[in-house]
């Protein structure tokens, strides 16, 4: 667990700005350094065309990149408007974070700096004609990098925003977020086996909002000063509000800075994010098949896809090994598989009761993870596949129906079949 600075350092790192300043303020540094890196260049090496072509070059660098970087600004603009509009607006933050955007935006804005410095410096004299040579290969370099950078943008747009493109990353954020979750089942505290005792005292929250992230480092170190036992009670991903409280304490605090320090581990924010809470990632791919099944669009297709990502997600569960315990003051629940069968399921057996396609992929799906792990996803995996059977007889014709039933009283494959006939 990183602690709260360090997790928010690496939440700025993943910004476009971030990027665009480092590739800016590079940019700027070789115009300026040019300069003084001419006195190491033999007199022979020092040629006219680059001292006369250099001025030109600049120009049409400098008024290009402004074009082309205005352009690009617009097609991811409109690439997140569409992953919004077609999947779901809790999945834009991840396509701004997109590392190959990022890169072109500050691509194109340092190459349009550096073109602007170096016109300036060579309009104010500062250059001589070394300076103007290293100056001249400069450019050349920046150019080639420019081209590069288009090959990989063009590349990029034939998919950038689409709906394949969002759901391949909203797949991917969530089995990051449930693989991080799984190596560390208790954030390296203790497991919460048994009930809070009665006899704590409840911190409350002192606004409303998401847990974004918990600072395990910080609240160890409390609980040592205080010698007290802290049980977690706001995992990241959960609502909390001035009623609600964020952990349990086995004695009462009086220290107004010690309260304001373990409010403090705690980030609070107005959305949820991908990073801690591994349950955010189903919900927003099954907010995606939701939408899919809207009469507005009416495409089950996309919902039976996004079943089988679900799946895919859920395969990646292992039962939680022991891991080292390095916070061994605070003890934490873990996220149990029945919340994540209903995060990823219920949504697309309400909204799709009345599809036959969907409710027959849903049925296969849910008997696919029982299969894959009898122990962690029969049970809540059988009480969906009833309320989904359930929501479909409602809606559906009695032949589309028994179409459901013999679906479901179909034994699952089991994972040595094939080894058996192979």
């Amino acid at each position: 667990m990183t602690s709260k600075i360090g997790w928010h350092l690496l939440r700025q790192l993943r910004k476009v700005w971030v990027r665009v300043t480092a590739f800016a303020l590079l940019a700027v540094a070789t115009a300026v350094l040019a300069q003084l890196i001419a006195p190491l260049i033999p007199s022979g090496w020092i040629m006219k065309i680059g001292a006369e072509s250099v001025d030109q070059v600049l120009n049409i660098l400098a008024s290009s990149m402004l074009a082309v970087t205005t352009f690009s600004l617009a097609i991811a603009t409109s690439a997140f408007a569409a992953a919004a509009s077609t999947a779901t607006p809790r999945a834009t933050a991840l396509l701004q974070e997109d590392p190959t955007a990022q890169n072109v935006l500050a691509t194109f804005i340092g190459a349009f700096l550096f073109s602007l410095v170096g016109i300036i410096a060579l309009q104010a004299g500062y250059y001589n004609s070394a300076g103007r040579l290293v100056l001249f290969v400069a450019t050349v370099i920046v150019i080639g990098l420019v081209v590069v950078t288009l090959l990989r943008w063009i590349s990029h747009l034939m998919s950038f925003g689409r709906m394949g493109d969002t759901l391949d990353r909203v797949e991917s954020a969530a089995i990051t977020s449930l693989e991080n979750r799984l190596a560390t089942p208790y954030l390296k505290g203790r497991p919460l086996i048994s009930d809070i005792p009665g006899s704590c005292e409840p911190l409350l929250s002192d606004e409303a909002g998401y847990v974004l992230h918990v600072d395990m480092g910080e609240l160890n170190t409390i609980a040592k000063v205080l010698q007290c036992k802290i049980w977690l009670r706001a995992l990241p991903g959960s609502f909390v509000h001035q009623a609600r409280a964020l952990i349990y304490i086995d004695r009462e605090i009086r220290d107004d800075d010690l309260v304001k320090r373990l409010r403090d581990a705690f980030t609070i924010g107005t959305e949820r994010s991908f990073e801690q809470d591994p349950r955010f990632g189903l919900i927003v791919i099954s907010e995606i098949a939701s939408r899919a099944l809207s009469p507005a669009v009416n495409d089950p297709g996309t919902a039976i896809s996004i079943l089988g990502r679900i799946v895919r997600i859920l395969s990646r569960w292992r039962e939680p090994v022991d891991s080292e315990i390095e916070y061994d003051a605070i003890f934490v629940p873990a996220v149990t598989p029945n919340a994540l069968i209903i995060d990823a399921f219920r949504p697309i057996v309400r909204d799709g009761a009345g599809c036959i396609e969907v409710q027959i992929r849903i049925q296969k799906a849910l008997q696919a993870l029982a299969a894959i792990s009898p122990d962690v996803f029969a049970e809540p995996a059988e009480q969906m596949a009833a309320d989904a059977r359930a929501r479909a007889k409602n809606n559906l014709t009695e032949t589309e129906y028994r179409l459901i039933e013999e679906v479901h009283v179909q034994a699952p494959e089991q994972p040595d079949a094939h080894r058996r006939s192979a």
